[in-house]
């Protein structure tokens, strides 16, 4: 009885939408009609019959489709009316595409902005009254104990209780908790409770299946640790789909992390699950828009610097104007960083030497006087200026203009765990550690800075990073 509910009111929906589209376009196209009078009528609002038959047909069948893509049709509990609301907008936002697209290939459709707009209106709020409507009538009739579902929490712990006291705050919900089963076994953990009368404790989870079969269930909700719980969440899943009951998994703050980022794809006939996909595709490009805009446009505005910083290398030390260097860049990709030469031409084959002086902690090599750099590469160095052929590198997209700096081959070889996830983002000419002391920071803080930019990184930071950078090289803090 509860399925034949649930199909029926969401097959209401569905034609409540579609009532909707039509009531709206016989509003606005209903003054054309009557200007055109009952003679005109097919001459000047609809041309032919059978054009305004086919439009029409087309119209209504496009409708169809679009608001199946864009609204979920679900007698969904948990699903917030805003988000309703937002996903009918969506769908009578594509369906005013789809009429406009009508309009301008059927003859006597013709619609101005105003119509459109009229349109857009009265479908967004026909829409969103027939749903406060639904919800309205739903949530009243939970409230009075209709419609309500047995829910089953499997899982004692902090999550689960919190989760549960969320429901029962929500009477228009409908839920009534049945109890809650002992995620361990008996050899596993005493007794457990929950702390409240009406919140009993059924069992452990070896008896599940029992407990099940005892009591009238319509809903489980698990409140696991999938890292740790993985077979219980595959024993619970497994009873719900034998006995045809709704099963719920409510991560936790963890488990979310790994959740957020799944996404499901089909290869062939295989099912494939995507975990970890950058959806931020759109900054991502706008990301690489800017970095070739940028890095062109400086290129060009400073070649009279590069053409001077040049003359005054060859002027006064022996080697290359440029110095490369081959480093780690995204995913561990290698790659010739490109510099203005700073040192002396030998400068690698004294590292060696040297490496006793290194005053920074990690594995990083630097020295504040550094005894192999020129006299011309210290002020190109303290000005940051012999960085600036990277803007190549940013052009060539091995670099970015912010990111982590790109590292040594041997610097990551030493590297923990934790501080690798720096290189699944491309490296960048500035970066957190750029702005905030360069040298001054100590190796540990300088990976955590790069870690916070990767996992909080947005278009808005990088502009955020730019801006600052500018004082940062002015002033030479931290550089060496």
């Amino acid at each position: 009885m509860t399925r034949l509910r649930h199909k029926f009111l969401i097959r209401m929906l569905r034609l409540t939408d579609q009532l909707i589209l039509a009531v709206a376009l016989w509003v606005v196209m209903r003054p054309v009609i009557l200007d055109s009078g009952v003679n005109g009528l097919t001459d000047r609002c609809f041309g032919s019959f059978f054009a305004n038959a086919a439009g029409l047909i087309v119209l209504m069948t496009g409708w169809v489709f679009i608001h199946d893509h864009f609204v979920r049709y679900r007698a969904d509990r948990f699903v917030p009316f805003s988000a309703e609301i937002v996903d009918f907008i969506k769908a009578s936002g594509v369906a005013c595409l789809w009429l406009m697209l009508i309009a301008l290939l059927v003859p006597g459709f013709g619609m101005d902005s105003a119509s459109l707009a009229l349109f857009f209106a009265l479908v967004g709020t026909g829409g969103a009254a027939s749903r406060l409507l639904v919800r309205s009538v739903v949530i009243g009739a939970r409230k009075s104990g209709y419609n309500f579902r047995n829910l089953l929490f499997v899982g004692i712990n902090d999550h689960a209780l919190r989760v549960a006291s969320k429901i029962v705050s929500k009477p228009e919900l409908g839920f009534r908790i049945v109890g809650f089963v002992d995620e361990n076994t008996a050899e596993e953990s005493p007794e457990p409770s929950t702390g409240r009368k009406e919140w009993p404790v059924l069992g452990k989870i070896d008896v599940l299946r029992e407990i099940l079969e005892r009591e009238s269930v319509d809903e489980i909700i698990a409140c696991l640790p999938i890292d740790s719980k993985i077979d219980e969440i595959a024993r619970v899943t497994g009873y719900a789909r034998d006995l045809g009951v709704v099963m719920r998994l409510v991560p936790g703050a963890v488990e979310r992390r790994i959740l957020d980022g799944m996404h499901f794809e089909h290869f062939d006939d295989e099912f494939v699950i995507t975990m970890f996909r950058e959806r931020m595709i759109g900054q991502l490009f706008m990301k690489r828009v800017l970095d070739v805009v940028l890095s062109s446009i400086l290129l060009l505005v400073l070649c009279p610097v590069f053409l001077i910083i040049a003359v005054c290398i060859k002027a006064t030390s022996r080697g290359p104007v440029f110095f490369t260097q081959e480093r780690v860049g995204l995913n561990k990709r290698t790659f010739r960083m490109i510099k203005f030469r700073s040192m002396r031409d030998d400068a690698e084959q004294m590292r060696d030497s040297i490496i006793h002086l290194n005053e920074v902690d990690g594995p990083v090599f630097k020295i504040q006087n550094d005894p192999r750099v020129t006299g011309v590469g210290k002020f190109l160095r303290r000005t940051s200026l012999d960085e600036l052929p990277q803007l190549i590198n940013v052009l060539r997209g091995e670099m970015s203009l912010v990111g982590p700096r790109p590292p040594l081959a041997d610097e990551v070889d030493r590297y923990e765990w934790m501080f690798r996830k720096r290189l699944s983002v491309k490296p960048g000419m500035t970066c957190i550690w750029q702005i905030s002391g360069r040298s001054d920071v100590s190796f540990a803080r300088w990976m955590r800075m790069d870690q916070d930019y990767v996992e909080n990184w947005s278009l808005w930071l990088d502009m955020q990073i730019l801006l600052k950078t500018i004082p940062a090289v002015l002033t030479s803090r931290g550089a060496c």
